[in-house]
């Protein structure tokens, strides 16, 4: 059946709240979603797009990274049209999962990020290997459209209805920027729910290549890794995946851009790997660092004006972290304890965080840098409400060792 015709259908979107209420969901969101179903909201959407009506612009929003001046420019279509794209992906990254390469882990049903990390750890041979990493700057906004048309149109060949839809919206010309209509070059629209899809797409032929070399190659999205046997082999490698994504269009973003050796190890996906060890990303727990600093400082602030007592400002602190960390964030974001703990095995990173969070909660509770802050005993964390990340990683490998199957366990 076209997909186009199977987003009118109620079986479609009980599906697809299964599928989503199976994953971290935040409570909130699954209530909209089933709100939005049993309203059939998505029927005026899906019937406005069979007639071929203008779908709404997109509106274009420029977001500051918390303490950086680098800006990020996102894309935003109106709710429900959003919702209605959010299913169409869904639908499209299943039907058509079997034009990618195994080395492909971005977005794809039954694998995750997770899944390309354990994959190369599990390899004996990647101790000993060099590593070429490479990310591609602003990669969503800056696919060229007329590109990544004709791959579109290859792979959707047998669903014309489709084609027609996606293309309509990669080719209209307008933004909404501050409401008003203005002309913008826009790439596959970072933060859209359909340049999933695409930036799969417009890098399929790359990754195919790589596949039928045999080189030991993954790309997630924009992250890209490759490993060689020699540091000379992994150089070459490198120069050829730079020349491959400049014939693309394509540039590379050099702070991002690393060739380690088997000594140093290697980092993919904010997780750091050398031998067998996996941890977070050195880079990873500089920027939560960094986050935990300007929070103590901005909420000491507050308690400077307001005149709050110090335990009130380090409640504040560990609940915003304590939801960052160890529960489910607003959103699509994963919290530490869903991203890092099934995946690492080792709590070095995570004991130098708990010593932070700590230092900085004492801080918020005496007023002082000095000494005198360990007065603070950790108990009196605790009672705030404090968690240790290195005990609810330990916690919760003991629950997954209890749930599993004996067999589950030693078998994998």
């Amino acid at each position: 059946m076209p997909l186009m015709d199977l987003l009118a259908l109620p079986e479609t979107w009980e599906a697809f709240y299964e599928y989503r209420t199976s994953l971290v969901c935040p409570k909130a969101s699954a209530r909209e979603l089933r709100d939005f179903i049993d309203r059939r909201a998505y029927l005026p959407v899906c019937e406005s797009a069979a007639r071929g009506d203008p779908f709404p612009l997109p509106h274009r929003t420029v977001l500051s990274k918390t303490g950086s001046e680098k800006k990020r420019v996102v894309y935003t279509y109106p709710e429900p049209e959003n919702t209605v794209l959010k299913l169409l992906t869904w639908l499209l990254l299943r039907r058509y999962d079997g034009v990618f390469a195994d080395n492909l882990w971005s977005f794809r049903p039954g694998r995750t990020a997770k899944d390309a990390v354990r994959f190369f750890v599990s390899r004996p041979e990647i101790a000993g290997l060099w590593a070429y990493k490479a990310d591609v700057r602003n990669y969503f906004n800056s696919v060229p459209v007329e590109r990544l048309l004709p791959m579109l149109a290859e792979v959707t060949e047998g669903d014309p209805a489709l084609f027609a839809f996606l293309r309509r919206l990669l080719a209209e010309p307008l933004v909404l920027r501050e409401g008003r209509p203005v002309p913008e070059e826009k790439g596959i629209m970072a933060g859209t729910p359909l340049s999933a899809f695409y930036a799969n797409l417009y890098l399929k032929d790359l990754d195919h290549r790589y596949a039928s070399a045999g080189v030991l190659y993954a790309r997630y999205s924009d992250d890209i890794i490759l490993f060689a046997p020699t540091e000379a082999a992994a150089k070459n490698l490198a120069d050829g995946l730079r020349a491959e994504l400049a014939c693309r269009g394509l540039d590379r973003n050099p702070e991002k851009e690393a060739l380690t050796g088997p000594a140093e190890g290697w980092t993919f996906l904010g997780f750091h790997c050398r031998g067998r060890t996996v941890d977070v990303a050195p880079a990873t727990a500089a920027k939560l660092k960094a986050k935990m600093r300007r929070k103590a400082r901005a909420l000491q602030r507050w308690k400077q004006r307001s005149g709050a007592d110090g335990e009130r400002a380090a409640a504040a602190f560990i609940r915003v972290f304590n939801r960052k960390l160890l529960e489910s964030p607003a959103g699509s974001e994963l919290s530490w304890k869903h991203w890092f703990f099934p995946v690492i095995n080792t709590a070095d990173t995570l004991r130098e965080i708990d010593r932070y969070a700590q230092d900085c909660i004492r801080f918020l509770v005496s007023g002082k840098r000095t000494k005198a802050r360990f007065g603070v005993r950790y108990g009196d964390l605790k009672a705030l409400g404090y968690r240790s990340l290195v005990h609810d990683y330990y916690a919760r490998g003991d629950e997954v060792r209890e749930a599993a199957d004996p067999g589950e366990t030693a078998g994998g």
